[in-house]
């Protein structure tokens, strides 16, 4: 059967954070949860912006572009937020943050167009220079591989299939790897959508905001809450409540990320206490509302430590 994930998306909804300065990376290393210290020239990272009490602000795809610095890859509706609240912790750093969207074309290549591009990915996070653009592969979509491609804007991006940003949207929400969007800002501890086991946290490095939250969340088996995909009849969005028939006074979850699935329903990624996964049933909006059915994981679960 042919994927519908398949050719070149646009990404209108994504936004770039330049970070630039001989002091840029040590500044981020000060701020997010993963290391970019050690950030090379082939790899990316995926990493979360926390509030002092370890909830995501933001997420980003950061990375090294040519001469340009650091660049943050993230949602558009909490960019100019994320970057206001960044920007308050520069102080006497030799680093210079902007919004740099409109400086920068993002696509998304997926399955024969990445291929063709990109051969030389050896998987999620890492990172290719091909001429003067940036290709980082993000986590596969049912086994399809994708790519995040970043370049100067007017550029054109590589050939492939023209993939509707819905799709690729879908494709996002079947990797299981959520991006944090205005709905949910400050809803999460990075482990409630399993960060730490997609490469989204690095618990080696020095401190950040929120860091001794997300550190004890792991370490001490305090996690009640993991992220799980979820397949409904009815449309889904992010920061709708979800209910167990256990207890219908209160939400079990929340969805962090949805989208059409081609053909029938909506998938989404949701943050769902354990012990709602269980048995018994999970309804979206309230105790009544439809019913949503479970579907695996597509990666394994970084085993609490």
């Amino acid at each position: 059967m042919h994927h519908p994930l398949n050719g070149v998306a646009a990404l209108p909804h994504l936004g770039v954070i330049r970070v630039e300065g001989e002091e840029a990376a040590k500044f981020l290393q000060g701020q997010l949860t993963q290391d970019f210290a050690l950030l090379t020239p082939a790899q990316a990272r995926l990493a979360a912006f926390c509030n002092a009490k370890g909830r995501m602000l933001a997420s980003f795809v950061g990375l090294q572009h040519g001469d340009d610095g650091i660049l943050l890859v993230c949602s558009r509706d909490i960019l100019a937020p994320a970057l206001k609240r960044l920007s308050m912790f520069v102080l006497r750093a030799k680093a210079r943050l902007s919004d740099a969207t409109a400086d920068y074309a993002l696509s998304g290549l997926a399955g024969e167009a990445l291929e063709a591009a990109g051969a030389d990915l050896t998987g999620p996070w890492s990172k290719l220079a091909l001429g003067r653009a940036s290709l980082v592969e993000l986590y596969p979509a049912d086994g399809q591989r994708r790519a995040l491609w970043i370049a100067a804007a007017g550029e054109p991006p590589p050939a492939g299939t023209a993939l509707s940003t819905e799709l690729w949207s879908w494709g996002d929400v079947r990797s299981g790897v959520a991006t944090i969007t205005a709905p949910i800002v400050e809803a999460f501890v990075p482990q409630m959508l399993n960060y730490e086991s997609v490469g989204g946290v690095n618990f080696k490095k020095g401190c950040y905001p929120g860091q001794e939250v997300v550190a004890r969340s792991q370490f001490r088996g305090t996690l009640k809450r993991r992220g799980c995909l979820a397949h409904a009849p009815e449309p889904m969005a992010a920061g709708q409540e979800i209910f167990h028939s256990s207890d219908p006074t209160q939400p079990c979850g929340l969805v962090a990320q949805a989208a059409a699935r081609p053909g029938s329903g909506w998938d989404a990624i949701a943050s769902l206490q354990t012990s709602a996964t269980q048995d018994g049933t999970l309804s979206l909006g309230g105790p009544g509302g439809p019913a949503l059915a479970l579907l695996p994981l597509p990666y394994l679960l970084m085993l609490d430590l």
